[in-house]
C-alpha cells in the first residue's frame, strides 16, 4: 500500500465512524458559492480539521466542511470550501479531499470556480461550461509515488469534462433560460494575479478564463474514474483587459452577485444525474 493511499485511507475510515452516508455526486464550491447548503437537505457536516492531516482552508469565503445530504433526490458531498496550492500544501493534499470523496463513493465531481475572463467576447458575470483544460502552468496532481489502488501510472486525459455531461449543462441551462458560454480554463499557481503579459500568452494558448484551482482536482478525478463537469463565474476580466485593478474582494462580490442563479443551474443539473 503507497504512503499517499494510506494517508487517504486514514482520513476515509475517519469520515465513516461519523457517518456511512453514500454520495454519488460530489460538489466543489467555489467563490460565490458558499451559501449553497441552503439547496441541500443535510444529513452530517464534518469540518476540514476534524479529519487528521486533512488540509484546510485558509482562504477568506472558503469555509472548511463536507455537507452530506440529498440536492433533490441526489445523494451528495459538498466542499465547503476548498484547499489551494497557493496556501503552501503539496498538490497531493490539494487532491486529497478529491480523492476522499471516490473512496466514499462519488460518481461524478461537479467543479465549481470564479475565474478571470480571458476571451475577449466574455463579460463579468458571465457563466462559463469549462471544455477542457490547461493546466501546464501548475504541477501535476499525479507527480510522485503512484496511488495505483486509484488509477494508472499514466492515464488518459483526452475527456477530462465529460462529453454527456456537458450536454447535459447545455440542455439545462436553456430550460432555465441561463445564458452560458463554453470554452477553455487555465490554472496557475497564484496567489498573485497574472500580468498582462501573461494574460496575452494565455490567450495565445487557447486558454477562455484563467484561476488558482479546479484543473488540478478534475485530473485527480479523471485519474480515479470519476465523470467530471464544471462551471466558471467570469468574475473579472483578466490583467490587461480592464482598467480596473484586480482584487480578491471585487472577485466574491460579483461571485455572490450572480450566486443565486448559479445555485439554481448547478441544482438543476445535478438533480438530472
Amino acid at each position: 500500500m503507497s504512503k499517499p493511499f494510506e494517508k487517504l485511507k486514514a482520513c476515509y475510515e475517519y469520515c465513516r465512524t461519523v457517518t456511512d452516508f453514500q454520495p454519488k455526486v460530489g460538489l466543489i464550491l467555489g467563490s460565490g458559492l458558499g451559501n449553497y447548503a441552503r439547496n441541500m437537505k443535510i444529513i452530517c457536516e464534518i469540518p476540514y480539521g476534524d479529519i487528521p492531516e486533512f488540509p484546510v482552508s485558509t482562504v477568506e469565503g472558503h469555509d472548511g466542511r463536507f455537507l452530506f445530504g440529498y440536492i433533490g433526490d441526489v445523494p451528495a458531498v459538498v466542499m465547503k470550501g476548498r484547499v489551494h496550492y497557493y496556501e503552501g500544501y503539496s498538490m497531493e493534499e490539494v487532491v486529497l479531499p478529491t480523492r476522499l470523496m471516490k473512496m466514499l463513493g462519488i460518481e461524478v465531481l461537479f467543479l465549481t470556480n470564479a475565474s478571470g475572463g480571458i476571451n475577449r467576447a466574455f463579460h463579468v458575470g458571465d457563466f462559463m461550461m469549462i471544455t477542457d483544460q490547461i493546466s501546464s502552468f501548475a504541477p501535476s496532481p499525479l507527480i510522485g509515488e503512484n496511488v495505483s489502488e486509484l488509477g494508472d501510472r499514466f492515464p488518459d486525459m483526452t475527456h477530462i469534462y465529460d462529453l454527456k455531461l456537458q450536454q447535459l449543462i447545455r440542455d439545462t441551462a436553456k430550460e432555465e433560460q441561463i445564458e452560458i458560454r463554453e470554452g477553455v480554463y487555465l490554472q496557475t499557481t497564484g496567489p498573485n494575479f497574472e500580468s498582462p503579459a501573461e494574460i496575452r500568452m494565455y490567450g495565445l494558448v487557447g486558454a477562455d478564463a484563467v484561476g488558482m484551482s479546479t484543473a488540478c482536482e478534475a485530473i485527480a478525478a479523471r485519474h480515479a474514474g470519476v465523470r467530471v463537469c464544471g462551471i466558471s463565474c467570469i468574475s473579472n476580466m483578466a490583467s490587461g483587459l480592464s482598467e480596473e485593478e484586480l482584487s480578491h474582494l471585487d472577485v466574491q462580490t460579483i461571485a455572490n452577485k450572480r450566486a443565486e442563479e448559479f445555485e439554481r443551474l448547478v441544482t438543476k443539473v445535478i438533480g438530472k444525474f
